[in-house]
This record gives structure tokens, sequence and C-alpha cells, in this order.
């Protein structure tokens, strides 16, 4: 029978190349990553599988409980995934180290604080604290952007070395957004450059209208963090003034969150719970 199946599965091609992980992880991100259930259509047009493999695939990741299948026959995540979401979001170490310091940056600003992580060309972020006012932003934890055109990708792509940030902006497709939005690699270079050389970035409504923020990098190469954390808010209420104004606090408290997480996961160091450790008024004056 398997033999059956893989000669079936031959005969009607491989466009993704991959082995069968890679084809189920495919399917999952395609529903997972979707804004509205997905039909079988749906998947079959993003994922471009053979369509025995993905019925047969789909079948897998429903009875696994990672998908659900709605009573329209459309596909939407299954609970297990948020038991995998939580555990990881719960258990990660940067975030709960970061925390206590974006809290801060959110108190001294009122404004929408987010804390991410480069992965390749996107930031995934993993923290935020909401904005005490009443229009907030759509951006949620967990969520992928492109690095392109938001502060905390632009600031994290600052501080790579300079044959890793050539290798990652090659492969990018830079999607036009807004119109502010960088159409090309020379121009996001060009940028990157003058990040480099400010400390921090701003998002001038580049992946969102009406959205700005200014951001600021955060680097631990030994243990393989390259991220940033920014302040974000709409840009009838926050001024490019304001932005600027913000952003020595920004660079300050980003630089407190790599020294802290080289204490607090440096060489020896116990990586279980500890109490963080917050710097006083005082102690950030100086």
């Amino acid at each position: 029978m398997r033999m059956k199946q893989k000669k079936e599965d031959d005969m009607e091609g491989d466009p993704a190349g991959t082995g069968t992980l890679g084809k189920a992880m495919a399917v999952l991100e395609a529903v997972a990553m979707a804004d509205r259930p997905q039909r079988f259509t749906d998947i079959l047009q993003t994922v471009r599988q053979p369509r025995g493999t993905l019925h047969r695939l789909l079948g897998h990741l429903v009875e696994e409980g990672l998908l659900v299948q709605r009573r329209d026959l459309s596909y939407e995540p299954g609970l297990r995934l948020l038991k995998f979401a939580y555990r990881s979001w719960s258990g990660n170490r940067f975030r709960e180290i970061a925390a206590p310091y974006l809290l801060h940056l959110h108190q001294l600003t009122g404004e929408t604080v987010h804390l991410g992580l480069l992965r390749e060309a996107e930031i995934i972020y993993v923290d935020k604290v909401e904005s005490r006012q009443t229009v907030r932003m759509s951006s949620q934890i967990g969520k992928a952007s492109p690095a392109y055109c938001t502060g905390i990708g632009k600031a994290a792509l600052s501080v790579l070395p300079g044959g890793e940030l050539q290798r990652i902006s090659t492969g990018m497709e830079f999607h036009p957004f807004t119109a502010q939005t960088h159409r090309s690699i020379e121009s996001l270079l060009a940028e990157i450059e003058e990040i480099r050389h400010d400390g921090h970035a701003f998002d001038r409504e580049e992946h969102e209208a009406e959205i700005c923020c200014v951001a600021a990098p955060i680097s631990v190469p030994e243990h393989d963090l390259v991220g940033g954390i920014s302040v974000t808010g709409p840009s009838y209420r926050v001024s490019f003034k304001q932005l600027t104004a913000w952003a020595q606090d920004v660079r300050k408290v980003a630089a407190e969150i790599e020294e802290e997480v080289r204490i607090r996961l440096g060489p020896g160091r116990e990586t279980g719970a500890a109490a963080p450790r917050v710097l006083s008024d005082a102690q950030r004056s100086q």
C-alpha cells in the first residue's frame, strides 16, 4: 500500500521538493496564517502539492488536533496549536527578561510597546504592551511581519554582519504595503546605514497606513539573539517629532535588555525563575 501511495505521489510530481514533514508544515502554515478558514482549493493553490498528498496531510493534521474541519468543509487552526503556542510563549526566557522594561517604556510614553525577534527576513512579535489610548494596534503576539518595512525589523537588520545582511536582503520580495514602503534593496540598505549611525529606526507608515514607530535593536550574538523594541502609535496622535524625542529612551531600554539577557542567560547562570532586575530611576539617569 505504501509503495502504491509513493508511486502515485511520484506520478503527480513534487513541486515543493520537500519531505513529508516539510509538506505538512507548509499546509499547516497555509491554514494558520490565513485571515479566514481555508477551503481545500484555497490550500491547494497556496501550497501547490499533489491533490492526493494534500488530502492525506489534511486528514493527518485533523486527526492530530492541529487543524479542525468545519461543517462547511473548510479548515482552521486546531486547539492543540494554541497549547503549543502558549507553552512556547510562556517559557520564552527573552520575553520574561524583557517584560519589566517593556512596561517601563509603556509607562513613559503611554503608547504601544512591541518586542520582536528577527527570523530571516521577518520579525516575530513575542510580546506587546497595549496603548492606554482608545485606538489600538492590530498587531498580535506571534504574528510575523516583513523586516524591511517595520521599525523593529530594520533596527534588527542594522546590527547584522554585512554578509548576513546581504544574504537576507537579497532574498526579499518588496511588496508595496503603502506609498512609503521600500521598493528596492538599494533604498533599504541606504536606510540601514543611517540606522547604524543613529542607533534607532523609524517606521514612517511603511507597513500600515497611519501607523508609525521608533525602534532600537537588541543584539546578543552569544545567544544567537537579534531583535528589537519599539514604541508605536497612530500618526495623527504621534508626530515624527515625538518619535524622535522618544528615540533616546528606546535605545536606552534596548541596551538595558541586552545587559539583562547577558546577566541572566550568561555562562554559569541559572535559567530558572528569578526576580527581574529593574533599574531604578536613579540608575537609569546615570
